[in-house]
This record gives structure tokens, C-alpha cells and sequence, in this order.
């Protein structure tokens, strides 16, 4: 542990200023001031694309992957059978985020006289991804940069915060603390401690190093010869991990999910509605439990009691069941709402990754008791009337879709986890508080 894995010199980095040392590029991007500096390093690597075997970093680029999971190459399919309209919304911000870089970007490509494949919006979205699944932290450029070799270790979460509120309450009940000791303001950054900025920990096991003048790795715990050796690039929601590198946690313990609340529920706690979320493992965060405690006071004596919710303690046993019950009924509902239940989830996704061949899939969802999605899916692809045929060879687009749609999958069974979990969490509190 702490060792150094790897070293990158400068040299081999790809970054804008790497790059814009071809005098063309440079003069060209002086024409076009107004780009991001995300979107100068998506132009200048399709720039060295372009330029085929002439480019120095050709045998870094031609392993590059083909095609990415990345939310803003999700098409309409994939999009609707993430279910939750939080993920659709995000889904659809990245595919427009996408389209207006490219098109702002246009004219410099133009410019630089690209070939046609590279001015299109398939070769732009293949690059963002490549940008935003694959780029390390640099101090002198906020778009990053690309390392080879070092964008080729897989990710590995963050360990469990100290904040949930059971952890949190067992501290507090068990200290000398007294219930007036902690006031609102103290108590907000305890719950800010549940809102890590994911993007200022982009890497947390390395960094690039003035003194070497390169990218280091090191081991963020001890590794055995054999062993794979895995990375954090900071902290992240399955939704942000999908959105951003094109991949999910079956357990991520920083993972989260935003339950619909009665606007006065807002109304009664000053932190921000990022705050007020359910764990992973189905405990409301601190600055949920505490807003819904003083909700589900009458409000002339929410005053007298706000010092003991700040604190992190129950205000009464009748207030903690309503609570509850109130957690309870909208997990149910939110469930109860969404177009398919977990079990058949868990049945489709069974067989996109146990079927041999596309015809066993056919067979095995017959079992699923709403086969629409599946009808949606041979619709998109024409796939309706071979369904058939004793054998059915899919194309690529086919087979890249079914992937992205299998991810779409296993978020919306991860975000249907974690209702289940909190219904579980609330029929336990209940249980004891009722004995």
C-alpha cells in the first residue's frame, strides 16, 4: 500500500497543449475562442485521429474502444427502459449537452479540414466518451487529460462513509454531548459529509507530479502477484458511474435515491434537496430523517424541538412511527408506480446474460408477465417478424443496443434495491418502536 504502480511521463500524455503543438491546430483553435476546454480536447483527439499512422500516439488510439455505455449514447430504447424519470432526465441533458458541443464545434473541425466521418455526431459522441470515461485529473486543464496504460485500471468505490444515521445516532447517544450542544449550523456540515464532491475527487490514488514530470499510480492497498490492481476515481451514484464511464456497482455503497416529498417538506429544514436522500443500504440520510422529523411536527413546536433534530435525536416514538409509516407508503408507491416489479427485472436480465443464442432469449422471456419491452425492443431493431426463424444472427448496432439495454437494467433493479432496503429499514423501526 502506497506504493508507486506506475509512472506516465508528460511526454506520453494527451492533453490540449500536447497536441496543440501542431502549428495548424493551434492557428485554427486561435479562430474559435469561444469552446470549452472540454471540447478543444474532444477536437484535438479526433485531430490525431485523423492523422492515421502520422499521429505519435497511433498505437495508444487504435486501442482504443469502438463504442462506449456513456448515458449521452443512449438512444430512445434504452433511455425509457431506465424506468425512473430522474435517470430519463439525466439521460436526456447528456444527449443534448452532446449534440450542442458538437455543433459548436463545427465550424473549427471544418476549419481543420476534417474528414467527413470525423464531422460527424457519431465520431463527436464516440470521442466525449472516450474524454469523459478515460481522462485523468491535470492541474493545468480542467478537460483532463488521456494516459495510456494509465486509463486501463478498473474502478473501485470509495468505502462506506461514517454518516448514516444509524451509525450517527449510536455515536451521539453514547457521547457526552448534551441535546442543546449541537446547533443547526454545526450540524449541517455533518450531513454536507454525505455530499462529497464527486468532481474535485475525480482520482484518489494518484495524480500528476511536478517533480517527476509524470503521471503516478500508486497502491491504495496491499496487492499480491496476481492481483487486479483497481483505482477510485472519487465518489459516485451508479446513475453518475453510467453516466459518465459507462458502467454500474452491484454494491456501491455511495449509491442513492431521491424518494418524492411533499413541497413542505423542503419548506421545513434549510438544506438543499441534494441532501435529502435514502443510503444504499435503505437508511434516510441525516438531512432527510431530520427534515421529515420536524415535517411531522405541528409547526408551533418545531422552535422547541429543533435543537434535538439537529442533533440527530428522535423528538418522540409517535413522531418516529409516523415518519415511518409516511417512508414506508411512498417506497410502496413509488414501486408500485414504475412499469415493471424487480422480479421480472430480475428474470430479463437472467436471460440476456444465461441465453445461448438470441432464439433461448425469446423462449425465456415467455415467462416475464409484461413482454412490452421486449416487443418494444424487436420493433426498434425489426426484429418482429424473425422472431420465427430458427436462427437469428444479430448486427452490431443490435448487439451494442441489447448491452446498453441490459445496463439500463441492472440501474433500475439497483435503484429498485434500495426502495426494498428502506422498506425493510422502516418495518424494523417500526417493529421495535411498537414492542
Amino acid at each position: 500500500m502506497g506504493e508507486l504502480i506506475l509512472r506516465v511521463p508528460k511526454s506520453a500524455l494527451i492533453t490540449s497543449d500536447s497536441v496543440m503543438q501542431d502549428t495548424n491546430l493551434s492557428q485554427a483553435l486561435n479562430r474559435h475562442p469561444s469552446l470549452s476546454s472540454t471540447q478543444i480536447l474532444n477536437v484535438c483527439l479526433l485531430y490525431e485521429v485523423g492523422k492515421g499512422k502520422a499521429s505519435r500516439w497511433y498505437p495508444y488510439l487504435m486501442h482504443l474502444p469502438k463504442s462506449y455505455d456513456i448515458l449521452a449514447m443512449f438512444g430512445e430504447f434504452e433511455k425509457t427502459a431506465l424506468q425512473v424519470d430522474e435517470a430519463i432526465w439525466v439521460t436526456e441533458k447528456a444527449v443534448l449537452k452532446t449534440k450542442s458541443d458538437w455543433q459548436q464545434a463545427h465550424a473549427l473541425m471544418e476549419d481543420l479540414k476534417f474528414k467527413p466521418r470525423l464531422l460527424t455526431f457519431k465520431a463527436w459522441v464516440w470521442a466525449s466518451a472516450t474524454i469523459s470515461s478515460r481522462t485523468l485529473h491535470i492541474p493545468w486543464d480542467s478537460a483532463g487529460c488521456l494516459c495510456p496504460v494509465g486509463d486501463l485500471f478498473n474502478y473501485d468505490a470509495p468505502g462506506k462513509e461514517p454518516s448514516d444515521i444509524g451509525d450517527l445516532e449510536d455515536l451521539l447517544s453514547s457521547s457526552s454531548i448534551h441535546d442543546g450542544s449541537l446547533s443547526n449550523e454545526d450540524n449541517t456540515t455533518v450531513a454536507n459529509t454525505e455530499q462529497l464532491d464527486s468532481q474535485s475527487q475525480r482520482l484518489t490514488d494518484g495524480g500528476f507530479e511536478e517533480d517527476a514530470n509524470a503521471y503516478c499510480f500508486y497502491a491504495r492497498t496491499n496487492y499480491n502477484k496476481g492481483d487486479q490492481v483497481l483505482l477510485c476515481y472519487g465518489t459516485y451514484t451508479n446513475l453518475e458511474l453510467l453516466e459518465h464511464y459507462g458502467f454500474i456497482l452491484q454494491e456501491n455503497p455511495n449509491d442513492k435515491v431521491f424518494i418524492p416529498l411533499e413541497p413542505a417538506v423542503y419548506s421545513s429544514t434549510s438544506w438543499s434537496r441534494e441532501s435529502l436522500y435514502i443510503h444504499y443500504n435503505g437508511k434516510p440520510s441525516f438531512a432527510l430523517l431530520a427534515a421529515l422529523r420536524l415535517w411531522a411536527t405541528p409547526q408551533i413546536k418545531r422552535r422547541s424541538v429543533a435543537h434535538l433534530v439537529y442533533s440527530g435525536y428522535k423528538i418522540s416514538a409517535d413522531n418516529e412511527i409516523f415518519i415511518m409509516k409516511w417512508l414506508l407508503k411512498t417506497c410502496h408507491g413509488v414501486l408500485k408506480n414504475l412499469p415493471t416489479s424487480i422480479e421480472d427485472d430480475t428474470l430479463l436480465l437472467n436471460a440476456i446474460d444465461n441465453s445461448q443464442d438470441f432464439c433461448t432469449f425469446l423462449e425465456v422471456t415467455k415467462l416475464i408477465s409484461s413482454r412490452d419491452e421486449v416487443d418494444t425492443f424487436l420493433e426498434a431493431h425489426n426484429m418482429k417478424d424473425k422472431c420465427s426463424e430458427s436462427s437469428i444472427v444479430l448486427s452490431r448496432k443490435t448487439r451494442w443496443s441489447m448491452d446498453k439495454w441490459k445496463l439500463s437494467i441492472q440501474w433500475r433493479i439497483s435503484y429498485k434495491k434500495v426502495l426494498l432496503n428502506c422498506i425493510s429499514y422502516c418495518s424494523q423501526i417500526l417493529d421495535s418502536l411498537v414492542e
